[in-house]
C-alpha cells in the first residue's frame, strides 16, 4: 500500500512541475503582445501556478513519509519528528530529497514573484528555469544516477525529463488557448497572433521531441546495458514497450494535428470554420495530453517502482528464437539481407517526407511508410534470429571465480575429454566416431556467439541432433554452471594470447575469475577488495624455480608500494615448511597459502602467446606466470617468462604500465563477477 501512496505523490507532484514548466515556456513563446496578456486564458492558467506548486512539496512530503514507512516497517513512527530528521540527514535519499524539497519551495516563490510582477515574458523565463531544479534534483536519483553520480549519467536524464516538461507541460497552456475560440460565438477568423503562437510551439515540439527521443534512448541504453531480452521479458522491460507505445501513438497524434488541424485552423475564413478546426485540435491535443499523463505515471513507476533492465532476472525467456549480429553477421547473405532490408526502413522515412510535400492525405501519409517499415523488418530480422530456449537469458547463480573454475575442471575431465578433447578443440578419443562433428570451444568464438544460459541448457538438456547428451539427471545446478564457467575460462583464456607485458591502452575486455584466499600470516580477503583502490599484480611462482624473480620483486617493493600497486604471491605448488620460510622470508607483500591451487588452475588457462600457443595434448602449465589486473578489475597485461624472456625483469617497464593505468580515463563498468 505504502510503496502505491509513494508512487502516487510522485506522479503527482512530477506532473505539477512539468506543467508549470511548460506551460511557462509556452508563455515565453507566445510573446509580449497586449493581445496574450489580457486573454483569458492566460489568466486562467496563471491561475493555476500557485496550487501546482503547492502540489510539488505536498507530492514531495508524502514521497518521503511513504518510503520512512516503507524503511522502518512501522507507519506509527511517521509522527515522530526525530525519525524524520534522522532519516533526512542520514540517508543519501533523504539529503536528495531534502535538495529537492528546497528547490520545490524556490518554485513557489518564484510562481508568487510571477503572480505580482509586471506583465512581460521575463517572469515566465525566470519560473521555469527555476521549475527546472526540482527535475534536476529527481534526477539525481533515477537509474541513470545510481550507476555513479557524475555529469554523464546525470545529464541525459536531466534533459529528458526537463524537455519532456516543456513537451507536455505545454499542452494545458495549449488546450486554454483553444477553449477560448470553442466557446466564441463571433469573429470573422481566426486571430493571426494566436496562428504564430500555434506554429511557434509546433516548431519548437518537433526538436524537443526528437531530443527528448534521443535522451531516452542513451538512458535506456544504460540501464539495459546490452541485455536488451528483457525489453520483452521483464516487468521493466514490459512497462518500457507501454511507454514506447504511447508515445508512438502520441506522435502520430502530434503529427495530424501539426499537417491536418493546425493548416486548417490557420485558413480559417469565417467564424464557424474557425470553431470547427479549433475544436477538432482541442480535441486531439486534449487525447494527447491525457495519453501523456498516462505516459508519466508509467515512467514515474519505471524510474522508482521497478527494477532495471540490467539486474532483472530472464528466468524463462519467451520465444524460441533471439536476434545476435555477432553470431549471425559471418553467414552467408545474411548482411546484403539486412542491409536490403534497412535500405526499404530508409523508405519510410522518404514516404513521411514526400507524402507531406505531395499532400497526401493522413491515412496514407501513415499506411505507406508503416507497411514499407513492416516490410523492412521483415527482410533484416529473420536472418538475424537464431534458436533461443527457456535458459537462454538466465544468469548464472554461480560466480566466475576461481573455485567454480576449478571443480568445472574436474568435472569436465570426469564427462567431457573423451569427446571434446582435453583443451575443449573437439579432438577427444570419440570424437571421430560421433554422427556430428564436435564444435572447437577453445579457439572458436562460441562463447562470444552464445549466453551462459544456452551454455547451461546444452550441458543440461543436450544439443538436438547431435550426439551431445544431457547432464541434467547427473549433474546437480551447481555443477552445470561450474562446466559452464570452466567452458568461458578456457575461451576467455584464448583470447588473453594477445596480451604481453605491455597493455593495450582504453581496451578493458577481458574479465579474470576472482577469487578468496588465506596469506602466510593467517589475514584473509578477496580479489574485489582492491577495486576502485589500486591495480593487483598477481605473481604465479614456483620454488625454487622462480627464487630470483621473488626476491627482485622484495627489494623493489617499496618502489611498486609508492606507485600505488598491490602485489599478491600465488605458488604453483604446495610449499614444504622449510621452503614457506625460506620464500616468506623478509616477504613484504601477501603469500597466499589457501586458495593457491584454484587460483593457479584457473589462471593458467590464460598462459598462451601468440607465440606460444600451447594447443597440442594435454597444455602445459608454466613455472613463472605474471598478471596486472586494473582498478575496475580486468586482466590489462601479463607476463610469462618462458615466451618473454626479459619482460617485467626490467622493472622499469612494470611501473611504467601501472603509470598508463593511472592515466587512463576510459569509464568502464567494474567487471561482472558473474559471466554475462
Amino acid at each position: 500500500m505504502l510503496e502505491i501512496i509513494a508512487a502516487a505523490a510522485r506522479w503527482f507532484q512530477l506532473a505539477a512541475n512539468l506543467i508549470i514548466l511548460g506551460s511557462c515556456v509556452f508563455l515565453v513563446i507566445a510573446g509580449t503582445e497586449k493581445r496574450v496578456y489580457s486573454a483569458q486564458w492566460v489568466e486562467k492558467l496563471e491561475r493555476l501556478f500557485p496550487k501546482l506548486a503547492i502540489s510539488i512539496v505536498a507530492g514531495l512530503i508524502v514521497t518521503l513519509a511513504a518510503t520512512i514507512g516503507q524503511v522502518t516497517g512501522d507507519t506509527g513512527k511517521l509522527l515522530q519528528l526525530q525519525v524524520w530528521l534522522d532519516f533526512i540527514s542520514g540517508t543519501h535519499t533523504g539529503q536528495i530529497w531534502l535538495v529537492h524539497t528546497i528547490s520545490a519551495i524556490l518554485v513557489i516563490l518564484s510562481v508568487v514573484f510571477l503572480r505580482k510582477s509586471t506583465k512581460s515574458r521575463t517572469r515566465y523565463l525566470f519560473c521555469a528555469l527555476i521549475a527546472t531544479f526540482p527535475l534536476i534534483a529527481d534526477a539525481m536519483v533515477s537509474h541513470s544516477a545510481s550507476e555513479g553520480m557524475t555529469l554523464a549519467n546525470v545529464l541525459p536524464y536531466a534533459l529528458h525529463i526537463i524537455l519532456a516538461g516543456v513537451w507536455l507541460g505545454g499542452l494545458p497552456a495549449l488546450l486554454l488557448l483553444k477553449y477560448e475560440y470553442v466557446k466564441q460565438e463571433k469573429g470573422k477568423k481566426s486571430s493571426f497572433m494566436d496562428v504564430q503562437i500555434l506554429n511557434r510551439f509546433s516548431s519548437m515540439a518537433l526538436p524537443v521531441m526528437l531530443i527528448i527521443v534521443l535522451t531516452g534512448i542513451i538512458v535506456g541504453d544504460r540501464i539495459f546495458d546490452g541485455h536488451y531480452a528483457a525489453l520483452v521479458a521483464t516487468p521493466y522491460g514490459w512497462l518500457l514497450s507501454a511507454k514506447i507505445l504511447l508515445l508512438c501513438i502520441i506522435l502520430l497524434i502530434a503529427a495530424s494535428v501539426r499537417s491536418y488541424w493546425l493548416p486548417l485552423f490557420a485558413n480559417s475564413k469565417d467564424s464557424q470554420e474557425t470553431q470547427r478546426s479549433a475544436a477538432g485540435m482541442r480535441k486531439w491535443v486534449r487525447i494527447e495530453f491525457l495519453l501523456a499523463v498516462v505516459l508519466l505515471f508509467i515512467a514515474t513507476i519505471i524510474a522508482n517502482n521497478a527494477t532495471p533492465a540490467k539486474h532483472a532476472l530472464i528466468e524463462d525467456w519467451p520465444f524460441p528464437f533471439r536476434f545476435s549480429i555477432v553470431a549471425t553477421w559471418g553467414t552467408e547473405n545474411v548482411a546484403i539481407q539486412v542491409w536490403c532490408g534497412l535500405a526499404i526502413i530508409t523508405l519510410a522515412a522518404v514516404a513521411i517526407y514526400f507524402g507531406r510535400v505531395a499532400n497526401w492525405s493522413l491515412k496514407r501519409l501513415i499506411t505507406v511508410p508503416v507497411a514499407l517499415f513492416i516490410s523492412g523488418l521483415a527482410v533484416a530480422l529473420p536472418p538475424l534470429s537464431i534458436e533461443a530456449y527457456p535458459e537462454t537469458y538466465l544468469k548464472p547463480p554461480v560466480p566466475y571465480d576461481a573455485v567454480s573454475i576449478f571443480y568445472g575442471a574436474e568435472l569436465y575431465s570426469e564427462n567431457c575429454v573423451d569427446c571434446h578433447g582435453f583443451q575443449g578443440k573437439g579432438n577427444g578419443i570419440k570424437a571421430r566416431t560421433l554422427s556430428t562433428v564436435v564444435p572447437d570451444m577453445l579457439t572458436e568464438p562460441h562463447t562470444v556467439e552464445h549466453t551462459p544460459g544456452d551454455f547451461f541448457y546444452w550441458i543440461s538438456h543436450g544439443i538436438k541432433d547431435t550426439d551431445m547428451p544431457g547432464y541434467e539427471d547427473k549433474l546437480s545446478e551447481e555443477e552445470r554452471w561450474d562446466l559452464v564457467n570452466y567452458v568461458y575460462a578456457l575461451s576467455r583464456g584464448y583470447q588473453a594470447r594477445i596480451l604481453s607485458s605491455e597493455i593495450i591502452p582504453n581496451r578493458k575486455n577481458i574479465q579474470p575469475p576472482v577469487f578468496s584466499y588465506t596469506t602466510h600470516e593467517g589475514t584473509t580477503g578477496v580479489l574485489q577488495e582492491f577495486r576502485k583502490k589500486q591495480p593487483v599484480l598477481l605473481v604465479v611462482f614456483s620454488w625454487p624455480e622462480s627464487k630470483d624473480r621473488i626476491e627482485q620483486l622484495k627489494q623493489n617493493y617499496a618502489d611498486l608500494q609508492a606507485h600505488d600497486l598491490a602485489v599478491l604471491a600465488v605458488p604453483t605448488k604446495t610449499l614444504t615448511s622449510e621452503e614457506l620460510i625460506e620464500v616468506t622470508d623478509n616477504m613484504p607483500f601477501p603469500l597466499i597459502v589457501e586458495g593457491a591451487q584454484e587460483i593457479v588452475e584457473s589462471y593458467a588457462l590464460s598462459r598462451r602467446t601468440l607465440n606460444r600457443p600451447d594447443l597440442l595434448g594435454r597444455g602445459s602449465v608454466p613455472d613463472h606466470m605474471e598478471f596486472l589486473i586494473d582498478r575496475d578489475g580486468y586482466l590489462r597485461a601479463r607476463w610469462v617468462p618462458l615466451a618473454e624472456d626479459v619482460g617485467w625483469k626490467n622493472m622499469e617497464l612494470l611501473l611504467r604500465q601501472v603509470e598508463l593505468l593511472k592515466k587512463e580515463n576510459v569509464n568502464a563498468a567494474t567487471a561482472s563477477e558473474f559471466i554475462s
